[in-house]
């Protein structure tokens, strides 16, 4: 098993990767963008942030910290990748503006064709062998081809068939899901997922900047007076990344054959699968918090 997955480990992560877009796609209409245009700067706010402040923020953070190869690295793949498709349902169970968090995500999904390579190029060249040359036209095509073509054919499908569309959204999250069990599973059993390896220093220091997202993402849309349910929109989408197109992307940066050593990819990988497990919890205690009923009952409280 640890074997074929090693030899496979491309095709596991676009099979998640393209049954998540694939299900996104089937629940995105052209209307859900109606916020671009009646919420614009709800929508700049949160793209602003997604793209500028958090490589910004990756950028302080690995300068002050100085963390090992991996661990920069995968925090960088972090800042590059735009908000993940349950950010939305995330938003949904806090009572925040969904609508906000589905024209975010999208657009930001939209732009990292182009600045996801962009802020990988310059957040990690300094981690990188003396000889690695940033594959930008490669990383292109994974996201036109894995992100963006299932996401419009999700799309399209639910225009033609808005039944059918439910189910394959439906039974596509169920397979990106049990994608991302056998990425873990697989990585387990080939020994990249070694937490002695990995220490807990660098756990500490991934939890840190998962710490400092969440600042980033609850004070600016507070300190700038956007609404509640604007807030929690974008404080979801900051906070709940893509981390499978996260994976994709370590895997096409650094494939590893059977018997070779690949530790910085391995750190890399480690540092994704931690913010994806505790990026879900946090979302969980989240959603109870940002509540209007929550937020009314502190109020008359105090």
């Amino acid at each position: 098993m640890a074997e074929f997955y090693i030899n496979h480990e491309y095709w596991f992560a676009v099979f998640q990767l393209v049954s998540a877009m694939l299900g996104m796609g089937a629940t995105l209409k052209p209307s859900d963008f109606k916020e671009v245009v009646f919420e614009p700067f709800s929508v700049s706010v949160g793209t602003v942030i997604q793209l500028v402040l958090m490589p910004v923020l990756a950028f302080c953070f690995i300068a002050l910290i100085d963390p090992a190869a991996g661990v920069a690295v995968g925090i960088a793949i972090i800042a590059a990748i735009p908000g993940g498709t349950s950010s939305n349902i995330f938003t949904h169970y806090a009572q925040g503006n969904v609508a906000l968090s589905i024209s975010i995500t999208a657009i930001t999904t939209l732009a990292c064709l182009m600045s996801t390579p962009l802020i990988l190029g310059l957040l990690i060249a300094s981690y990188m062998p003396p000889d690695f040359v940033m594959p930008t036209a490669k990383i292109m095509k994974e996201i036109a081809f894995n992100l963006l073509l299932p996401l419009t054919i999700g799309m399209v499908v639910l225009r033609v068939s808005p039944l059918y569309a439910r189910y394959l959204s439906t039974w596509c999250i169920r397979g990106s899901v049990l994608g991302l069990i056998l990425i873990f599973i697989g990585s387990s059993l080939a020994g990249r997922l070694d937490i002695d390896q990995f220490g807990l220093g660098n756990i500490a220091i991934v939890s840190l900047f998962i710490a400092a997202i969440v600042l980033l993402g609850c004070s600016v849309p507070r300190v700038l007076g956007l609404s509640r349910p604007d807030s929690t929109a974008i404080e979801m989408e900051v906070i709940i990344r893509s981390v499978n197109l996260g994976i994709m992307l370590k895997v096409s940066l650094f494939p590893v054959e059977s018997g070779q050593d690949n530790t910085l990819g391995d750190m890399v990988l480690f540092s994704l699968l931690l913010y994806g497990a505790i990026q879900l919890l946090l979302g969980l205690v989240l959603i109870p918090l940002r509540k209007p009923a929550v937020s009314a009952l502190r109020k008359q409280s105090n």
